[in-house]
């Protein structure tokens, strides 16, 4: 497929889908959206690892609001259920760890977006910004959702109500994202992430997912044995064998993915 609004390149297992409308710091239109949504299923079927980018000065600005001529004709609840969701449950459920690599703000709808990916790596100039109640909304796009579950429900209510920007650097202290890097390192850190898990063990991290989601509706018991349940299957792939095979010989293991 042919994408106007995104770029999409696999290499040596790492896919890079990356928005490519700068002049609008990469706002989110609906076609954007329907980009987004089957670039993410093409990746998960090429590569081991999927990074999102943007192109430009910014990650993402969140919803294009210029993207219909008529304001009065716009149906947020009809956008969000039949453009939104579909977007944001493919980066959610994807079978292959997801980065989001903020080269610049995230705002609104962006933000959330990148907080649906596994791993957020943000260079030290971003923000995060829940810019909604700015314009008279509530977060959306997942940011109800992942706020509260990264970083609490009292500094969750802070970001939303006062919609101020969270530098990069205190989100990862406060544990919205994995890490803040300087500027000038970004594009090799996330490089090297993302080649990291490429060469990892596929069916493991897509169990890690799994396992780690599935404890905030389980009991200890329940927990317990959805572990046991992925542990077993991870013991049965060929990645299993080879880790401790590596292990015996000290060297450094090399996974297939299965």
């Amino acid at each position: 497929m042919d994408y106007d609004t995104i770029r999409l390149s696999v290499r040596d297992d790492v896919a890079v889908l990356q928005f490519n409308r700068p002049e609008v710091m990469n706002a989110l239109s609906t076609q954007m959206r329907a980009e987004i949504l089957h670039a993410v299923g093409a990746a998960e079927e090429q590569a081991r690892v999927l990074v999102m980018t943007g192109k430009g000065k910014a990650f993402c600005s969140g919803q294009d609001l210029g993207d219909r001529a008529n304001m009065n004709d716009l149906n947020l609840e009809r956008t969000l259920r039949d453009e939104y969701e579909p977007m944001l449950r493919a980066i959610f459920d994807c079978g292959i760890p997801t980065i989001a690599a903020v080269n610049g703000p995230a705002a609104g709808a962006g933000a959330n977006l990148a907080l649906a990916c596994d791993v957020v790596i943000a260079t030290e100039s971003a923000v995060f910004l829940q810019a909604f109640t700015r314009i008279g909304l509530i977060p959306d796009a997942g940011g109800t959702y992942w706020l509260p579950r990264q970083i609490g429900t009292a500094r969750a209510m802070g970001a939303a109500l006062f919609a101020e920007p969270v530098p990069a650097r205190q989100a990862a202290e406060w544990g919205m994202i994995w890490e803040a890097v300087p500027n000038e390192d970004f594009r090799e850190v996330w490089n090297e992430r993302a080649r990291h898990l490429a060469r990892g063990p596929s069916v493991a991290y897509k169990a890690v997912k799994e396992a780690i989601r599935g404890s905030f509706d389980n009991n200890l018991d329940e927990q317990l044995a959805l572990e046991a349940r992925l542990q077993g299957k991870a013991g049965q792939t060929r990645d299993f064998k080879e880790g401790v095979l590596a292990f015996l010989e000290k060297r450094a293991a090399a996974f297939e993915g299965r």
